[in-house]
């Protein structure tokens, strides 16, 4: 009999390895698939215990597939009526296509059709089809002009082992099969076989590596869960063999329950500890597991020596998760010199641990690549003494790349003189760092709570030059990502990174221009206001209530809202403080009415600050409805309420315009831009700075009183106003640009471009 067992990309050769340890013959690898030959009973044993397989099929012919008569003929000149029995239900699970069958679910329906045709002439009668639970699952899978035919003798994926929760979970769960491939790669089964063996899982997230990795060690079989076999209804199945089988596996079972095993893990997401120890009991496994600190785990590992092995899963980790990452690598250093299986989406492990990679594994995580990278302790030779940068205090934070003693020194330095700066003006949130080592291209501003105590840090990232090294630049921004909060004094889960363009720039409103990210942008505080429910049974928010993520800061006397898990930006531009406290003292200054707008408003910072300089009514205009209910927010816990403070959703281009042709005007505009904006809301197709300033200058001129004035600005860093257009128009530009720029950005003298504008 010819046997395939499929699997995922780059799990071919430990597949093939496995399948040979079970004696099976004729093991060939291929791609996305090993075949084997031999008996009905090896194809049981390896859906019995292979870990790393998803599917045993049993090939039943390869027939042409040029085009679907080709198809249907080749079918069936099967026998189905050894396949089949006598009322059994089936379904065709279809894969591939080519020039002439380029639909699956076609490919389906014409080999169903082929067999059902086929047994109606034999048997009078058409199987039926049932696509939930079938007796027995035909697999067709085109390959050019040939398909193989073949009966799967799994049913459900092998993958699904009966412990694996599928209810809401907390811990991004790690696939049964995946966590099966890095304990093979890290060759497990060698510290199986020494009677001793120690797993020391870093990051273990649901627990599937402890399950996989305590089955081995137990001889549990992983197939002992499984309810129900795609073998079962199947006419040709042996049940003498399965039994037999079974039998085996059950004494093995209940022999490897006297063997040494020493579980240990660490994950520091809410919920791991619990979903590890429940994945354990639902696997009906009886071992301890010790969970504990990383530091702890690889201290456990390190005093087993070669039985241990380290087993750390990166590969959650998203993209913008660096300031997680980080953490994590600088944890998983400690793993030097250890048997250690890293599931990881790049190569910073490499220099975590301060060794090249013994084998590298390519596979697929989801729908992105990823590697599992492992490395060979070395007996009787030391554990190379990972690269660390000492600070303050004596601490050594592990860093990837050694040059990273020159940012902490600096960054230790600059944070020094910018707190007694910051004391000395009673400003609590002020950029300390700003790219002051080309190599460490980096903005970092630190945060101070208000009204409860707390410290974040927001680290922005300039976008590197495209020839500098995109893996070292990496790694320098994981250095930065370990090394400032420790420096800072900050926890480091209250690091938030965001990643910057030294280009055209864009939008702050970018996020909010759609729905998805107008709904993130809201946060939780919107979605409750959002929701339609009984009054009775519903708590409705006051402006005051504090959504969730969220903090309070102080700046110039006054309190506000700001967020570093909702949004691209936190709330609030420290670059403005200086201009806020402009608009302040000129509003005290203002005559008559009093009264101020806020164009492009984002969080109404500059709302509040106008209100507290006395503005009698202020009107704040901005396109987002989260931006304008977090201004509300912003306003209301300040004490500034009432019908004379107006909240406007518009489009601002097209609200200035409409307003010159009312009577409405105001004694101090405020005026923010954004450098560029294609929000699907805007009735313009796109809004770019440069472009069109002009237009919007000297619409915003036309809705001052007599001797009113505005201030814009805008953070485009080439920024040139069109002076002449400006002055045909009537309009008087004087540039306040270097009055407005904060002693702690004055590093980057073109953050933001200012400027008063009267009409002449």
């Amino acid at each position: 009999m010819e046997f395939v067992a499929t699997c995922p990309k780059g799990f071919e050769k430990l597949l093939a390895e496995e399948l040979a340890s079970f004696r099976i013959p004729q093991v060939r690898q291929l791609r996305g698939q090993v075949s084997f030959g031999g008996e009905l009973a090896d194809a049981y044993r390896a859906c019995l215990w292979s870990r790393l397989a998803s599917r045993i099929l049993l090939v039943l012919a390869r027939v042409g597939a040029r085009d679907a008569d080709a198809l249907y003929e080749g079918i069936q000149s099967v026998d189905w009526s050894g396949h089949l029995a006598p009322g059994a239900t089936f379904v065709i699970d279809s894969h591939g296509t080519n020039d002439n069958l380029r639909n699956t679910q076609f490919v389906a329906l014409r080999s169903k059709d082929a067999i059902s045709d086929q047994l109606f002439s034999a048997r009078g009668m058409r199987p039926v089809v049932n696509t939930d639970t079938p007796d027995v699952t035909i697999d067709v899978r085109l390959s050019r002009d040939r398909a193989t035919v073949a009966i799967d003798l799994t049913g459900e994926p092998l993958f699904h082992r009966g412990y694996d929760s599928r209810s809401a979970r907390k811990v991004a769960p790690l696939r049964a099969d995946y966590a099966a491939m890095v304990l093979a790669a890290g060759r497990w089964y060698r510290n199986v076989r020494h009677g001793a063996p120690v797993l020391a899982a870093l990051w273990a997230g649901q627990g599937a590596v402890l399950v996989e990795a305590a089955g081995e060690a137990l001889d549990r079989a992983p197939g002992l869960l499984r309810a129900r076999w795609g073998f079962e209804g199947w006419a040709g199945h042996d049940a003498d063999a399965w039994d037999a089988l079974l039998e085996e596996a059950d004494e093995r079972a209940t022999a490897g329950e006297k063997n040494s095993l020493a579980l240990y893990a660490s994950d520091t997401r809410p919920g791991a500890e619990a979903a590890c120890r429940g994945a354990l009991r639902a696997a009906g496994l009886d071992c301890e597991l010790t969970f504990a600190p990383a530091a702890e785990v690889l201290d456990a590992a390190r005093a087993a020596g070669d039985d241990a092995l380290v087993t750390c899963d990166l590969s959650w980790l998203a993209e913008d998760d660096l300031a997680l990452e980080a953490s994590a690598l600088t944890a998983l250093s400690a793993a030097a010199g250890q048997n250690l299986a890293a599931l990881v989406r790049d190569a910073a492990v490499d220099a975590a641990v301060q060794a090249g990679p013994a084998e590298v594994f390519d596979i697929i995580r989801g729908k992105e690549p990823a590697f599992v990278r492992c490395f060979d302790a070395v007996p009787g030779e030391a554990a190379p003494e990972p690269a660390f940068v000492q600070i303050a205090g004596g601490e050594h934070v592990p860093v990837l790349v050694p040059a990273s003693d020159q940012f902490a020194a600096r960054l230790a330095k600059v944070a020094k003189l910018r707190a007694k700066w910051a004391r000395r003006e009673d400003v609590s949130c002020y950029r300390v760092y700003d790219a002051d080592l080309p190599d460490y291209a980096v903005a970092i501003e630190l945060y101070e709570g208000s009204e409860t105590p707390g410290r974040w840090l927001q680290v922005s990232e300039y976008a590197a030059p495209k020839e500098i090294d995109a893996d070292l630049a990496r790694r320098r921004l994981m250095d930065v990502l370990a090394i400032a909060p420790r420096v800072m004094g900050v926890d480091p889960a209250n690091v938030n990174l965001r990643v910057r363009t030294r280009a055209r720039g864009g939008s702050q409103y970018a996020d909010e221009g759609s729905a998805a990210g107008a709904t993130q942008a809201a946060g939780e505080f919107s979605r409750m206001r959002g929701q339609r429910a009984d009054a009775r049974n519903r708590h409705k928010p006051s402006l005051t209530d504090l959504p969730r993520g969220a903090h309070l800061i102080d700046e110039g006397g006054l309190t506000f809202e700001v967020n570093f898990s909702a949004r691209l930006d936190c709330g609030i531009f420290l670059d403005h403080r200086d201009t806020r406290a402009e608009v302040r003292e000129m509003m005290k200054q203002t005559l008559g009415s009093k009264r101020f707008l806020n164009l492009f408003a984002y969080t109404g910072t500059a709302t509040c600050y106008a209100a507290d300089g006395g503005a009698k009514y202020t009107t704040t205009v901005d396109l987002s409805r989260p931006s304008l209910d977090w201004a509300r927010r912003n306003m209301a816990r300040n004490g500034f309420t009432g019908p004379e403070h107006e909240f406007v959703q518009a489009d601002v281009i097209e609200w200035v315009n409409e307003q010159r042709h009312t009577r409405n005007r105001w004694d101090l505009v405020f005026c923010d831009v954004p450098t560029f904006s294609n929000s699907q809301r805007m009735k313009k197709s796109s809004w770019d700075v440069q472009r069109d300033h002009s237009e919007l200058i000297i619409g915003v001129s036309r809705l001052l009183t007599r001797n009113g004035c505005a201030i814009f600005s805008c953070n485009l860093r080439g920024f040139k106003p069109d002076t002449e257009a400006l002055s045909k128009a009537g309009v008087a530009l004087e540039d306040i640009t270097a009055s407005t720029i904060p002693e702690d950005f004055k590093r980057n003298s073109k953050i933001h471009h200012a400027y008063i504008v009267r009409r002449g």
